[in-house]
């Protein structure tokens, strides 16, 4: 491994190390060949104005703030610092300053690389959302486990994951920051996706703020569209019908049994969708009220 002096920037203070030294803990010069980047990285978009911006400054002022990296064994891998790499990358530089810590698994790859972007503002709040699904799905961590791990509240993580479930369109003006969060939030209370997109449309075309769009949710909600249940229709037939608007109405599986008196079964596969469910039943008692 070549150690070298950026002579700028934080180059001028990084100590040498002689090839083949453990540099765990350490901050070191490392080629930029020997860096690979993170498979689990979160953040997913690359302003192309802020990375040339970024590149500009690289060159006149050298790299500021080291990436952080793991050592493996055929070099180095990313945590945290995917733009800083990039720029190097595309000017060429053959170094970079970079902070070589020990990460232990994956998992534990995942989670500084999503703290270091939260705590540094990086992420889109779709990239946000789909960084606390992969630790849900991919690492079998609950939303309470991840709310400690990133210092927030469990309501957060899950309301975060709700966000997902949002038509492609909307997701996409969050990710291009052309939505914001505050406007995306209100809408998960709405099942039907033409009144989330048309909410977004008229969102987008008379420039409505975050409260104003949290009065014309509740309005929304509070005269939902409803589709009249044939009551001449076999019993069976009923029932799947019922079944299906509740399955819509609560994003989990249900169940009718019974004819005359009977009960209603609805499914929850772990104890944040319980929350979930809960939530929702609440929200649905509060505008009964």
């Amino acid at each position: 491994m070549t150690v070298t002096r950026l002579g700028k920037g934080i180059g001028a203070i990084i100590p040498e190390f002689p090839q083949g030294i453990d540099l765990t803990n350490q901050i070191a010069e490392i080629e930029v060949e020997k860096v690979r980047s993170n498979p689990l990285q979160p953040r997913k978009e690359f302003n192309l104005q802020a990375m040339e911006e970024l590149k500009q400054s690289i060159r006149e002022n050298g790299i500021i703030q080291p990436v952080t990296v793991r050592q493996v064994e055929d070099g180095f891998e990313l945590i945290a610092g995917e733009r800083r790499l990039r720029a190097s990358v595309e000017l060429g530089r053959q170094s970079i300053p970079a902070y070589v810590i020990p990460v232990s698994s994956d998992v534990e790859m995942m989670e500084l690389a999503l703290i270091e972007n939260l705590q540094r503002e990086n992420l889109n709040p779709v990239e946000e959302a789909e960084a606390y699904q992969m630790l849900t799905e991919t690492f079998s961590l609950s939303h309470e486990d991840i709310a400690q791990k990133v210092g927030k509240e469990r309501s957060t993580i899950t309301n975060s994951l709700r966000l997902l479930a949002l038509p492609d369109e909307i997701l996409r003006d969050l990710k291009d920051q052309k939505l914001s969060a505050g406007h995306a939030r209100p809408m998960i209370t709405i099942t039907n996706k033409e009144q989330q997109l048309n909410l977004w449309r008229k969102i987008k075309r008379d420039a409505l703020s975050v409260r104003a769009t949290e009065a014309l949710v509740k309005n929304i909600a509070g005269s939902p569209e409803k589709k009249p249940i044939p009551s001449k229709q076999h019993p069976v037939k009923i029932y799947k019908t019922v079944e299906d608007r509740l399955m819509h109405i609560t994003g989990s599986r249900v169940r009718i049994k019974g004819k005359e008196k009977g009960v209603i079964e609805i499914e929850f596969y772990s104890k944040e969708d319980l929350g979930r469910l809960l939530e929702l039943f609440e929200i649905i008692e509060d505008q009964a009220q």
